[in-house]
C-alpha cells in the first residue's frame, strides 16, 4: 500500500506518548488480566522505571503481552491503580516499523472524526448523528440521518491484527512467508481466547451483526458495520475463518443488506493518526 500522508488527513492527535516494554501481564502487583507491568524506556538502563499500565485489549494476541513494545498515555486519575494506559503497539518486521492502535476506544474516536470531517464515502451527506445509540437489545456506536432524512445505524469494530495468512497461530508457525511482500497481509476480525475451538470469539460482536441484519430487514434504517484497521501493512480484510460462526453471520447479513466498510488509518510516533482509505477490499468468499 503506497501511502502519502497529508496534513488535512490528520484525524486527531492522541497526546503525548510514552514508550515502554511489557515485562509481565497480568501484573505481579494486580492480578487482573487488564493490567500489565511495563518498563518505561529511557536511554540508560538504570533510569528505566517500572509502572503498571491498563491494557483494555488484554494481550491483544501478543501486541500487548510480555516483550511487546508499546506506546502509552498517562492516566491522570490518582485513584486509578494504573498510571499509564497502553494505546499503541510498535510492531517491527524486516526493517519496517508499524504503530498499531490496539485500544478499542480508538476505533470509535477515529470513526467519529471521520464523520465530522466527512471523509467516509458512504457518509458524505450525513446531517446529524449521535453516539451510543440503543436499539433492540444492543447499544450501537453511532446513529443518525442524512440530508434526505434517511436514518442509519453504524457499529464499529477495532481490527489491530493482520498476518500473511488468516489461520490458527499453531498452523502459521509451520509455514514459510519469507517470499511474501511485507505489506501484503490480510487483516482479520475477530481473534482471541476461546475455551473450545467451536465457540465464538466474541458473543457481543455476533449479537451486533445479527441485530444489524434484523434492523435492516424489518425497517427502512440503513445499517453499517465498520472495521477500523489501524495499520497499513495490509492489502485486504476478512471476517476471520477461525470463527466460522461469526464469518457466516457477516456474510448472511451482507446478503440481507447490511453494508460493510473497511477503514484504514495510520499512526505515527508523534500521536497523529491519519485517514488513509475506506475501500480496502473485503473477502467474503463463503468457501473459505
Amino acid at each position: 500500500m503506497n501511502i502519502s500522508l497529508k496534513k488535512e488527513d490528520i484525524l486527531f492527535n492522541i497526546g503525548k506518548l510514552y514508550e515502554g516494554i511489557v515485562i509481565k501481564r497480568p501484573s505481579l502487583h494486580c492480578k487482573t488480566p487488564y493490567v500489565a507491568d511495563v518498563k518505561l524506556y529511557e536511554e540508560k538502563e538504570e533510569d528505566r522505571e517500572e509502572i503498571m499500565a491498563h491494557t483494555a485489549a488484554l494481550g491483544c494476541c501478543g501486541l500487548a503481552d510480555t516483550g511487546a513494545k508499546v506506546l502509552m498515555t498517562k492516566v491522570e486519575n490518582k485513584k486509578n491503580v494504573c498510571s499509564y494506559k497502553i494505546m499503541l503497539s510498535l510492531h517491527e518486521e524486516r526493517g519496517y516499523k508499524q504503530y498499531i492502535g490496539i485500544d478499542p476506544k480508538l476505533a470509535e474516536t477515529i470513526v467519529d472524526n471521520c464523520l465530522k470531517k466527512k471523509l467516509l464515502t458512504k457518509f458524505k451527506n450525513t446531517h446529524k448523528y449521535v453516539r451510543e445509540y440503543s436499539y433492540l437489545n444492543s447499544r450501537f456506536d453511532f446513529a443518525g440521518y442524512d440530508d434526505d432524512r434517511n436514518e442509519f445505524i453504524l457499529e464499529v469494530k477495532n481490527v489491530p491484527l493482520a498476518d500473511y495468512d488468516d489461520c490458527y497461530a499453531k498452523d502459521r508457525k509451520n509455514r514459510d512467508y519469507t517470499e511474501y511482500d511485507y505489506k501484503d497481509k490480510v487483516s482479520y476480525f475477530p481473534d482471541g481466547y476461546r475455551k473450545k475451538q467451536k465457540d465464538v470469539v466474541s458473543p457481543r460482536a455476533l449479537k451486533h451483526i445479527k441485530e444489524l441484519q434484523e434492523i435492516r430487514q424489518t425497517t427502512n434504517i440503513r445499517t453499517f458495520l465498520c472495521f477500523v484497521i489501524q495499520r497499513t501493512d495490509i492489502s485486504s480484510f476478512q471476517p476471520s475463518i477461525i470463527d466460522p460462526i461469526y464469518r457466516a453471520a457477516v456474510i448472511e447479513a451482507v446478503n440481507a443488506g447490511v453494508e460493510l466498510i473497511a477503514l484504514v488509518c495510520k499512526w505515527e510516533s508523534d500521536g497523529n493518526v491519519y485517514f488513509i482509505k475506506d475501500d480496502l477490499p473485503i473477502n467474503l468468499d463463503p468457501s473459505l
